[in-house]
């Protein structure tokens, strides 16, 4: 947290006394994002002192928590409302009795570890091109007892799908953009048979919401879901907080709207 604030300072210092660099609306606006990041920071430093870094609420409560998120937010992971636009969708994903879990761009493995702790006969692989976050996937799901089931790897090809044909699949999928690239029905017929859960980010790839919808819709039903406002109750240490802190606290660090695409198959695999 030392390291962090001192960067923030910096950051500050280079822009206070540089033409424009704060009084513009897009500066203003970027200087605050700066700084709520930093205090999300010290709200989920709070949480974890207060619950011994497991997490409070959702589908996963319960799961002991690695020190940081290798990615966005932590406090939200922490209070359980994490993409929690996703929970029952998760919950009829599992409740198909999945095989296999494909986690492609998995960071510190909310999603590897959690699901294999809610689905103790599946497999999990976990994929990330950063290998900070792979390792940080692989002591999550040590932490948790679920290692024997969690494969940690690199990156993920098209043509990988191949190799889960057979299987009940679940995807999840969330690489910034690159869904354009991996999600090829053409390069991978697997697909056809999988159920896919993929973030989709037009704010990086214009236009690949609608493209996957047109890729998918012969072979999937297709269900957009956008996320709304957070709606679980907060844990007590945020009750008598200030309504910025609590809006703070689970709030996902997004700088743009990233509608997940929810992908049912119309025939098994």
């Amino acid at each position: 947290m030392a390291s962090y604030l001192e960067t923030v300072r910096e950051w500050f210092r280079a822009r206070l006394d540089a033409p424009g660099g704060l009084s513009t609306p897009e500066g203003a606006a970027l200087g605050l994002r700066v700084l709520a990041i930093w205090r999300s920071r010290m709200i989920a430093r709070a949480l974890r002192e207060q619950n011994g870094g497991r997490v409070l609420g959702g589908p996963f409560a319960g799961m002991a928590y690695v020190e940081d998120a290798t990615e966005g937010a932590l406090a939200p992971r922490l209070i359980g409302t994490y993409e929690d636009e996703l929970h029952p969708h998760l919950a009829e994903a599992l409740a198909a009795d999945p095989e296999v879990i494909l986690d492609i761009g998995c960071a510190e493995g909310y999603y590897a570890a959690g699901l294999a702790r809610l689905a103790p006969r599946a497999r999990v692989h976990a994929h990330d091109t950063s290998e900070t976050a792979q390792a940080a996937c692989r002591r999550m799901a040590e932490i948790n007892g679920v290692a024997d089931r969690v494969e940690v790897g690199g990156l993920f090809h098209p043509g990988d799908f191949q190799a889960f044909a057979a299987h009940r699949c679940l995807v999840i999928v969330d690489i910034e953009g690159a869904e354009d690239d991996l999600l090829r029905p053409d390069l991978a017929p697997a697909l056809a048979g999988m159920r896919l859960i993929v973030e989709t980010h037009d704010v990086y790839r214009p236009g690949v919401l609608d493209r996957l919808q047109d890729r998918f819709a012969a072979t999937h039903e297709i269900t957009v879901v956008r996320p709304g406002p957070k709606t679980s109750p907060l844990p007590e240490l945020l009750r008598n907080r200030s309504h910025l802190d609590q809006l703070l606290a689970v709030w996902e660090f997004r700088a743009a709207p990233t509608p997940w695409l929810v992908m049912k198959p119309r025939r098994s695999a």
